[in-house]
């Protein structure tokens, strides 16, 4: 039995009281922010972190877009707007997979101070949501801890966009979550430098790995479409297989491949997405080993890279990660959960709050967006059972497998997102309850600040 401490009674200072309180700022979270902030309603945002961005700048996922390739129809609003002021503040470059660009994962951080700072959002960054704040069913606020303690802010509605359905799982919600085996790996991610740009890439020109190539001789098991499987990819794996060869990779990481995002003209070689771990993301014992052995998992990487990659035998590690890239923990029973025939057959819904090209990368399946199919993002995917005035974004909203292989991507966590932050401006003016607002009325204010319903 695990002992226990009975902890005393103490009065909360409340910091803040506001319209709408989002916990988390990572694409679905930044973007909701912004617009209910453009929307018209005041609008927190709450950052455990010193910067917001969440997977783009803390985790170092710089390839925002990397699924996009010609003949796709695109999510529009304000993920596409990331990409754009990105590009625009020099914080952007050509991502070498598609028809997109790569986010710079340091540069992001202030184009998002600035996005946040030119909607009028009120930013609240290095506070860690700790419990709701609860009458019967009905969330009042939050209990946040901080170097200033333990604080307390109240709002009229939240939107949990903390990637864990951390705030609904507290607050009583209905969640779930696969057996450690069952769910998507976790990601180190890390870069490097003093790379030789030139002598890089005609090996990557010489010896092109394809999507096909994921699936040979490695940990994973893909399925495709078959359209995938002779386009090219940043891909490697036969660097790694000459290192574990010639003894420079212990056995527990013979299986080490992954892909690269881009490689400057300064020899930055950035977003290396070669180590994977299968961890529990809600547990911090698990997150701590995680991160400590994903470092000296990366180091191994660099080892085999420098060994046997033209073009790195002069680089080393230039940072890692803030944290873990973690994809897949608990989700949300909602109110309607997304199928695998809803991403995969074009699923329509006449709630509608953005639309998503059919990229589907996750539980042994990629498919690309190649032919202009797309899916909508139903409204009810984000509204929690059991808890009222809280909806859930970002890649916790309800759905099976195969649906979060979908929804999990940074640029649909950008349009669940737009879509909760105009719900929650709707439902404050509206005085009605995320259950019975007027979707009519979110999409008419969605169409406004440009995302695409339909």
């Amino acid at each position: 039995m695990t002992r226990t401490i009975t902890e005393p009674a103490r009065s909360i200072p409340v910091i803040r009281e506001t319209d709408v309180l989002v916990v988390g700022s990572g694409p679905g979270g930044l973007a909701a922010a912004l617009a209910c902030a453009r929307a018209g309603v005041e609008t927190v945002l709450l950052e455990r972190y010193g910067c917001f961005g969440g997977n783009i700048t803390q985790v170092g996922v710089e390839g925002f877009a990397w699924y996009r390739h010609p003949a796709m129809i695109d999510s529009e609003g304000i993920g596409r707007e990331f990409e754009e002021r990105a590009k625009a503040m020099g914080a952007a470059m050509p991502e070498p997979q598609s028809i997109s660009h790569s986010l710079d994962a340091e540069g992001f951080k202030v184009v998002a101070d600035t996005l946040v700072e030119d909607a009028g959002v009120i930013p609240m960054l290095h506070r860690l949501f700790v419990a709701p704040i609860m009458e019967g069913n009905t969330i009042k606020g939050v209990i946040v801890e901080s170097k200033a303690g333990r604080e307390a802010i109240l709002a009229k509605r939240v939107i949990d966009a903390t990637g864990d359905a951390d705030i609904a799982h507290r607050a009583g919600a209905p969640t779930h979550k696969h057996p450690v085996e069952e769910m998507m790996s976790v990601s180190v991610m890390f870069s490097m430098c003093g790379v030789n740009k030139t002598r890089f890439i005609d090996a990557v020109k010489a010896d092109p790995q394809t999507y096909g190539d994921w699936a040979v001789g490695g940990e994973w098991e893909i399925s495709t479409s078959g359209k995938e499987d002779a386009m090219f990819s940043p891909f490697l794996r036969k660097p790694f297989q000459k290192a574990f060869e010639a003894g420079l990779i212990p056995d527990s990481v013979k299986t080490m491949a992954g892909t690269w995002g881009t490689v400057s003209d300064q020899g930055d070689l950035t977003y290396l997405n070669m180590c994977h771990l299968y961890l529990d993301g809600t547990d911090p014992d698990a997150l701590t080993h995680g991160e400590m052995a994903g470092r000296k998992q990366a180091m191994h990487a660099i080892h085999a890279l420098q060994a046997f990659m033209p073009g790195c035998d002069q680089a080393k590690l230039r940072n890692f990660a803030m944290t873990l890239g973690i994809r897949d923990t608990r989700k949300i029973d909602a109110v309607y959960n997304m199928s695998a025939n809803d991403v995969k057959e074009q699923g329509r819904f006449k709630d509608s709050i953005g639309i998503f090209p059919e990229f589907i990368d996750g539980y042994g399946t990629l498919i690309l967006p190649t032919t202009g199919r797309y899916f909508h993002v139903p409204y009810r995917a984000m509204l929690p059972k059991g808890v009222k005035n809280l909806l859930v974004t970002g890649r916790t909203i309800g759905g099976d497998k195969l649906s979060h292989a979908a929804v999990r991507n940074m640029m649909c966590c950008a349009v669940a997102g737009q879509g909760a932050g105009v719900a929650a401006a709707e439902s404050v003016k509206s005085g009605r309850g995320f259950d019975a607002v007027d979707v009519e009325a979110i999409q008419h204010e969605l169409l406004r600040q440009g995302a695409r319903i339909t």
